[in-house]
């Protein structure tokens, strides 16, 4: 069988972790396990490419291995507001024209994106950039809850763990769980997180949140244990409900009703990885008022159960 050739695209600040995820996954030695990849990596100008972390690498291809590549890594971009230059943007189309698969993990979505090759797609990347992708490309659908998102002929993912479940799972997709399996259990990872499981990342209060909104958000976080509604809401802001509802519209991109379901499901988290309350006690001090209704919205949110939730995560 003839190797799947795996090239990865470095850029200049270059994150050594980002790269090493999909080496480890497509490019290791691992015994008894038969090798399906070859792994290299190039950059658009050979020779000493800075990283983060302040040491440089020796790459010595340059952009004609993306010709010659089966799959296109592209191992984060820590630039964002910089422009992709045209060489790498035409490499990746071309790739991707003569049928490569191109990959981007974690911020490499924004070279990807810059490709046009994302466009009228869903995408993700990490969700402290997620609604930066959303502003530069439009034409993108932004998808900040998800792990991964695979078309296929394109894949993203979120932060840089999740490019590891994405590089999995692209293992999976051409050669069956068992081969992953084999791989994951060499990384003493868990061999499957599904795509379209949350990302494990509690959200901040946004960016564009004003001090019209930022008090009675903070007021009502204190409060998710208690009956709280639209009303209540608006009586403590001094606004009206359609008002209210409006603000959290411009400025959270959400209803009232689904930031505070928002808050009280990451609530929910925190308690159960940091207490050994039962969930029925937990349901209750966040405002879910039950079990069965906490594992029904931690069902509709994060794609697993509470349980589950608590024995991966749990400090206790």
């Amino acid at each position: 069988m003839s190797l799947h050739r795996v090239v990865a695209l470095l850029t200049e600040p270059q994150s050594p972790f980002e790269v090493a995820c999909a080496a480890e996954v497509f490019g290791a030695d691992v015994p008894d396990v038969p090798a399906r990849y070859s792994f290299r990596v190039c950059a658009e100008r050979p020779g000493p490419l800075r990283t983060t972390v302040g040491y440089s690498m020796l790459v010595d291809a340059g952009l004609d291995a993306v010709q010659e590549a089966d799959t296109v890594v592209i191992p984060g971009w820590q630039q964002q507001a910089v422009p992709v230059s045209p060489a790498v943007t035409e490499a990746l189309r071309a790739a991707h024209g003569r049928g490569a698969r191109i990959v981007a993990i974690c911020t490499g979505a924004f070279v990807l994106a810059r490709t046009g090759l994302l466009d009228g797609r869903r995408a993700t990347t990490h969700w402290r950039s997620t609604a930066r992708l959303a502003a530069a490309f439009p034409e993108v659908r932004v998808d900040t809850n998800v792990l991964f998102v695979d078309h296929g002929d394109v894949a993203t993912s979120a932060g840089t763990g999740a490019g590891i479940d994405l590089c999995l799972h692209l293992i999976r997709t051409d050669h069956g769980a068992a081969h992953a399996a084999r791989i994951a259990r060499s990384m003493v990872l868990p061999p499957h997180r599904e795509g379209s499981q949350l990302q494990y990342a509690t959200p901040s209060v946004p960016a564009k949140a004003d001090a019209s909104l930022a008090p009675v958000l903070e007021w009502a976080t204190a409060r998710l244990g208690t009956r709280l509604t639209l009303d209540h809401l608006a009586e403590r802001a001094g606004l009206s409900n359609r008002t209210l509802a409006r603000r959290f519209a411009e400025q959270l991109g959400t209803s009232p009703g689904q930031w505070l379901l928002t808050q009280r499901v990451n609530a929910a988290r925190v308690l159960l990885e940091q207490t050994d309350l039962p969930v029925e006690a937990i349901a209750t001090r966040v405002g879910l008022a039950s079990a069965v209704n906490l594992r029904r919205r931690f069902r509709a949110h994060l794609g697993t159960t509470p349980g589950a939730y608590r024995r991966t995560f749990g400090e206790t």
